[in-house]
C-alpha cells in the first residue's frame, strides 16, 4: 500500500517517566482491562503437548502475574482442515474442555483476562486436505488446497461459531478470530487468494462476506459481555492485497457485526518484506495503525517489534492505537509489566526479536522458548530457587554462557566472581552489535550489566585467570565459560598477508579491501558479508526502512537500495544452498539483503591455495555448469570456517583440584550460538 510518509514516533526516554497512559485502564465492551499492554498470540507447541495443559498454565499464570491487561492464546482450530499441521490443535467438541479450564484458571486466578484464538490455516495448513476460497497453492506449502463449496463455507462459519461456544463454556474472557497474516480469513478477503464468482468472491462486499459473517453469528451466540477481537491486517504486503481504503472499510463493518477490539496484522506469512526480525526497527508499522484509528470507534491494538515500555507508552501518548501489543517480549520477560509500573525498566529482559527459540522451534516442530531466557515454556522444569548451600563460585569468561551462570548464581544466593581476559562484559555479543540490523543485543548487554550488579556479582575484568591465580580455598566451584576461537584452516597460503579470520575483522576492525573472499557461509559468514556491504547511510529509523522496501513513496528508495562499491563472494563448501542452515523466519531475509547489496553466493567450493594472485579454487559460477578451477583476484580472504572450543584451562584446575563445570562455547562449539550458551549458563545456575 503506497501511502505517505508516517509520522515519526516521539520516544520520550525519561528515566522518571510515569508510563501512565500504558498502565492506564481500558473498557472493552463490558470489560475493563487494568492496563493497556496484550501479549499477543504465540503458538508455543504446548498446545499439542501430552503435558500442555498444565505447562501452558503455569506459563500463561506467571505472565498474568506478571501485569499484562489481556492475554491472547495460541491459535487453535475450528475444525480438521482449519489446523496447522495433522497433529495440530483444535477445539472442537466438549471433551477437549479439560485441556483449557485450568489454563482459564491459572491465569483468572492471578488477576489475568485471557481469550482464545480460533486461528484457521487455510491454504497454509501442511494437511493433504487443507481447503481455500479458490485452489491456489501458498508460496511457504507444498499442498495444493481444496476449494470450499458454498455449503462448506457455511459449515466452517458454524465452525467458528460451535468453537466461540465452547471457549466461553471453558470460561475464557472472549475469542480473538485470526482475519490476519494470510490464513483463511485473509484469504477470502484479498484478490490474490480469493478468484471465486460466486456469492463469497469478486466485488470487495462478496469478499469481506466470510469474516462479516463469522463475527456476526459469534455476536449472536456468545451475547453482549463476551470479547471479541478481530485480528485485522492492516498491510497484507503481497501483490492484489487489501488497499488501506478496503482495510478501513473492513475496520468499520467489523465493528458494526459485533467486534469488541481491533487487533491489527502486518504482513502475510509469504510475504517478502521483514516485519517482526532484529533488523526491522521498533513500531515500524505502527504508523498504519494510527492511520485506522480514526475510522473507528471500538479500541485498536498496534503491533509488531515493539518491546520497550518507553515506546509502548509514547505509541498511546501520540494517539496512533488505544492498546500495545507485544508478544515475543513476554517470553523474554514475563515481569514486563511489572518492572514498569515499579520504575524498574532497567531490569527487563529485552527481547531481541531473534526468532531463534521462537519461531525457528516452531518451525521445527519443538517447543517455543526464548534465546534471552530460556525458561520461556519451561516454568515447571527450569526454576531458579534459592541454593540450600550458598557456595563461592569462579565464572570464567564473561559471554553470554559466563554471564548467564554468573547472575542466577547470584541471584540463588551464591557468592559469585567473574572474570574475563577482555576489559568489557559480553564476549561474541561485543561482535554481534556491529553486524547492522543486530544493534538489539545493546539491549541484552544492558540487561547483564544491571543484573550483575543488582545481585553483587564481583567483577575481575582484564585479568587472565590460571590455576595458580584461584586460590583452590578460595572457590568450591570453577564454572568454565571461555567460549571459542576460530577453526584453524588446513590450506596452502593460509599464513598469506591477504588472509583475515573473522574476528580480524569484527574485533580488530582491521581495514578491508575493495574485493573479498568470505571462506564459510554459516551465520559468521553471512555477518561479517553483511557487516562489509551494509548500505549507507541508514540510521535505522521507520522511513528509511519502509522506503527501503518500496513500502512508502520516495525518491530516495532506489538509492537506499544501492550496494556499497565493495565486491564481496561468500563460499562454502557443502553443495547445498547457501542460507540452508541459517534460521527459517529469518535467515531468508538475510540472503535477501546481501543479495541486494550485490553479495556473490556461490556452495560447492573447493578451496586450492591463496597467493599473491588470490584465492585458488574449484567452483560452479553458474548453476548446472561444470566446476572449474579459477583464480579470485581478491585482496582479502576473510576466514569463518568455524570454531573450537576454547578450554585449555579445564586441564589445569582439575589437576589443581578443582569442580569444574564447562558450559557453552568451551563445552561444544559445533552448532554454538547464544541461545546455546545462555540455556546452558541457566541450566548449570539452576543446579548449582
Amino acid at each position: 500500500d503506497k501511502t505517505q510518509n508516517p509520522k515519526p514516533i516521539t520516544i520520550i526516554q525519561s528515566t522518571k517517566m510515569a508510563f501512565e497512559t500504558l498502565l492506564s485502564p481500558l473498557k472493552v465492551g463490558s470489560i475493563t482491562l487494568k492496563n493497556r499492554v496484550m501479549m499477543g498470540s504465540m503458538h508455543t507447541g504446548l498446545e499439542e503437548h501430552p503435558d500442555g495443559s498444565s505447562r501452558l498454565a503455569a506459563f500463561y499464570a506467571e505472565r498474568a502475574r506478571g501485569g499484562v491487561g489481556l492475554i491472547v492464546t495460541g491459535g487453535f482450530a475450528p475444525n480438521a482442515a482449519g489446523r496447522v499441521f495433522e497433529e495440530g490443535a483444535e477445539l472442537v467438541a466438549e471433551d477437549q474442555l479439560d485441556f483449557h479450564q485450568p489454563i482459564v484458571e491459572a491465569v483468572n486466578g492471578n488477576g489475568g483476562k485471557i481469550v482464545w484464538q480460533i486461528l484457521h490455516t487455510g491454504r497454509y495448513g501442511l494437511l493433504e486436505n487443507c481447503v481455500a476460497p479458490s485452489p491456489i497453492t501458498a508460496p511457504i506449502n507444498f499442498y495444493r488446497p481444496k476449494e470450499l463449496t458454498h455449503e462448506e463455507i457455511l459449515q466452517t462459519i458454524e465452525d467458528f461459531v460451535r468453537c466461540s461456544k465452547l471457549a466461553q463454556k471453558a470460561g475464557y474472557d472472549g475469542v480473538e478470530i485470526m482475519g490476519s497474516e494470510g490464513y483463511l480469513i485473509n484469504q477470502f478477503i484479498a484478490k490474490c487468494t480469493n478468484k471465486r464468482s460466486d456469492d463469497w468472491g469478486g466485488s470487495y462486499e462478496n469478499r469481506i462476506s466470510f469474516p462479516l459473517r463469522i463475527v456476526e453469528r459469534v455476536r449472536e451466540e456468545s451475547g453482549e459481555d463476551f470479547l471479541i477481537i478481530f485480528r485485522l491486517s492492516c498491510l497484507d504486503l503481497v501483490e492484489d492485497g487489501s488497499s488501506f481504503e478496503e482495510v478501513a472499510e473492513l475496520g468499520q463493518r467489523v465493528e458494526e457485526a459485533g467486534a469488541s477490539l481491533i487487533n491489527t496484522g502486518i504482513g502475510w506469512h509469504e510475504a517478502r518484506i521483514p516485519t517482526i526480525a532484529m533488523m526491522v526497527p521498533r513500531a515500524a508499522f505502527s504508523w498504519i495503525t494510527g492511520r485506522l484509528r480514526p475510522h473507528l470507534n471500538i479500541p485498536i491494538v498496534t503491533s509488531n517489534r515493539i518491546n520497550d515500555p518507553y515506546v509502548a507508552e509514547s505509541l498511546l501518548r501520540d494517539g496512533l492505537a488505544d492498546m500495545v501489543s507485544m508478544a515475543r517480549p513476554f517470553l523474554a520477560d514475563e515481569n514486563f509489566v511489572n518492572k514498569t509500573a515499579e520504575g524498574r525498566p532497567e531490569e527487563i529482559n529485552t527481547c531481541i526479536a531473534c526468532n531463534q527459540a521462537c519461531l525457528d522451534h516452531i518451525f521445527k516442530m519443538e517447543t517455543a522458548t526464548c534465546l534471552v531466557n530460556p525458561r520461556a515454556g519451561h516454568e515447571t522444569e527450569l526454576n531458579y530457587e534459592t541454593a540450600s548451600i550458598p557456595k563461592s563460585i569462579a565464572v570464567i569468561g564473561a559471554g553470554p554462557a559466563g554471564m548467564t551462570a554468573a547472575y542466577i548464581s547470584a541471584m540463588r544466593g551464591h557468592r559469585v566472581t567473574l572474570f574475563d581476559r577482555r576489559p568489557e562484559l559480553g564476549g561474541q555479543i561485543n561482535l554481534a552489535v556491529k553486524i547492522p540490523g543486530k544493534q538489539e543485543f545493546f539491549e541484552t548487554l544492558r540487561f547483564y550489566r544491571v543484573m550483575l550488579e543488582k545481585y553483587g556479582v564481583e567483577l575481575k575484568l582484564g585479568q587472565t585467570v590460571d590455576a595458580e591465580t584461584l586460590n583452590s580455598g578460595t572457590f568450591d566451584l570453577v564454572v568454565l565459560a571461555t567460549g571459542v576461537k576460530p577453526r584453524e584452516l588446513e590450506l596452502d597460503g593460509i599464513d598469506h598477508p591477504k588472509v583475515l579470520s573473522y574476528l580480524d575483522v569484527l574485533d580488530k576492525e582491521r581495514v578491508v579491501g575493495q574485493k573479498v573472499a568470505v571462506i564459510g557461509a554459516g551465520g559468521i559468514g553471512i555477518d561479517v558479508a553483511h557487516y562489509l556491504t551494509a548500505q549507507t547511510p541508514f540510521s535505522g529509523e521507520v522511513p528509511e526502512y519502509l522506503q527501503g522496501y518500496g513500502i512508502l513513496d520516495s525518491e530516495k528508495a532506489l538509492a537506499l537500495r544501492k550496494p556499497k562499491k565493495r565486491e564481496v563472494t561468500v563460499l562454502q563448501r557443502s553443495a547445498d544452498k547457501i542460507g540452508k542452515r541459517l534460521g527459517k523466519t529469518t535467515g531468508w531475509a538475510h540472503i535477501q539483503t546481501l543479495k541486494s547489496h550485490g553479495v556473490q553466493l556461490l556452495p560447492g567450493a573447493t578451496y586450492l591455495k591463496i597467493d599473491d594472485s588470490g584465492l585458488h579454487l574449484r567452483v560452479a559460477l553458474k548453476k548446472g555448469e561444470e566446476p572449474k578451477d579459477i583464480v579470485f583476484e581478491v585482496d582479502n580472504v576473510i576466514v569463518a570456517a568455524g570454531q573450537e572450543s576454547r578450554r585449555e584451562l579445564e586441564t589445569s584446575l582439575r589437576k589443581a583440584g578443582f569442580d569444574v563445570h564447562v558450559i557453552g562455547g568451551a563445552k561444544a562449539a559445533l552448532g554454538l550460538d547464544a541461545k546455546t550458551a545462555i540455556s546452558d549458563g541457566a541450566e548449570l545456575a539452576a543446579k548449582l
